[in-house]
C-alpha cells in the first residue's frame, strides 16, 4: 500500500539536484538511490493511522507524535529547514506552510477512508498540523483523492475533470513544460505536475519516468505520482523488492504492519 509513494520517492532520490530531462535511458531504482524524507514520513502517517482511535478523532496529535518519533531517528533524511525545527519542538505548531511535504506524506489515510468526505478529513487532520497554509492543504488533498478515487475505480478522465474542477486547472502538457520546469518545493508549483505525471501515464513505472523526467524535486514529485500511479495500476513486485533493499528494518515493519491493518488483522 506505501510502496506506491516509496518507490517513486527512491526513484528520484538521486536526480533532486542532478536532473533529468528525459523519461529514458536511466534506472529506476539502481545502486545509489536511496529513501528520504518523504518516505520516513509517509510511514510516519502509516504509524499515527495505525495507533489512533478507531474513528480518528485523535489523529493530528497521533500524526504530530508519529512525525516526531520518526524524524528523530532519521535525523538526516532530506528535510526543509522548518520542519527540521518543528521536529524537534517541545511544543510543534503549525507553520503556515505551502510546502510539498503536505502532499507526499498523506497517501496513507486514503487507504483507510470510508468515503469520499472521510478523505478529505482525514487528509487536512494529518496536514494541518504543520501545513496550514490554504495551498499546503488543497495540495495534499487533491493527492489524497487522487489515490481515493484511483482505489474506488474512477476513470482517468474522471480524476482529471474533478481535479480540474475543485482544485487545478491543468493547463499544460508534460512535454510542454519539460524544457523549462525547474525546481519547486510548493505544493501549487509541483502537485499539479505530479498528478499530471500520473495522467499522461501508461502504467506504474511510466507514470515514475515522467514524473523523474520533468525535473525539479525529482523524489517529491515522483513520490506523490507514485502513490497515485500505486493505487491505479499496482506496483510491481520486482520495484517493491528494491526498494525494500533499501530500507531499514524499522520502515519496513511499519509498512508491512499498516497492509496488516489495513487487512483487520492488527490491533497495536
Amino acid at each position: 500500500m506505501l510502496y506506491g509513494a516509496i518507490v517513486g520517492d527512491i526513484a528520484g532520490s538521486c536526480y533532486e539536484f542532478h536532473n533529468i530531462k528525459t523519461k529514458e535511458g536511466w534506472p529506476i531504482i539502481t545502486r545509489g538511490h536511496f529513501f528520504t524524507d518523504d518516505t520516513v514520513m509517509t510511514c510516519a502517517i502509516a504509524q499515527a493511522i495505525m495507533h489512533s482511535k478507531p474513528d480518528f478523532s485523535d489523529l493530528s496529535d497521533r500524526a504530530v507524535k508519529s512525525m516526531q518519533s520518526l524524524g528523530h531517528l532519521y535525523p538526516r533524511a532530506g528535510y526543509g529547514g522548518r520542519f527540521r525545527r518543528w521536529l524537534q519542538a517541545e511544543d510543534p505548531r503549525p507553520y503556515y506552510s505551502y510546502g510539498n511535504g503536505a502532499a507526499m506524506r498523506v497517501s496513507p489515510v486514503a487507504y483507510v477512508a470510508k468515503t469520499y468526505d472521510d478523505v478529505i478529513d482525514l487528509s487536512r487532520a494529518v496536514t494541518a498540523v504543520t501545513h496550514d497554509h490554504p495551498e499546503g492543504i488543497k495540495g495534499a488533498e487533491a493527492t489524497a483523492v487522487c489515490i481515493w478515487a484511483a482505489l474506488h475505480d474512477w476513470t482517468k478522465d474522471e480524476i482529471r475533470d474533478h481535479i480540474k474542477q475543485t482544485y487545478y486547472p491543468f493547463n499544460f502538457t508534460l512535454d510542454e513544460i519539460r524544457p523549462t520546469y525547474g525546481f519547486n518545493e510548493t505544493c501549487q508549483g509541483s502537485v499539479p505536475q505530479a498528478i499530471e505525471a500520473f495522467l499522461e501515464a501508461d502504467d506504474y513505472t511510466d507514470a515514475i519516468r515522467n514524473a523523474v523526467s520533468i525535473g525539479g524535486d525529482s523524489d517529491t514529485i515522483a513520490a506523490i505520482t507514485g502513490s497515485i500511479a500505486g493505487a491505479f495500476y499496482g506496483v510491481p513486485e520486482s520495484l517493491r523488492e528494491r526498494a525494500a533493499e533499501r530500507l531499514t528494518e524499522d520502515l519496513k515493519d511499519i509498512i508491512n504492519d499498516f497492509d496488516t491493518y489495513l487487512e483487520g488483522g492488527l490491533n497495536p
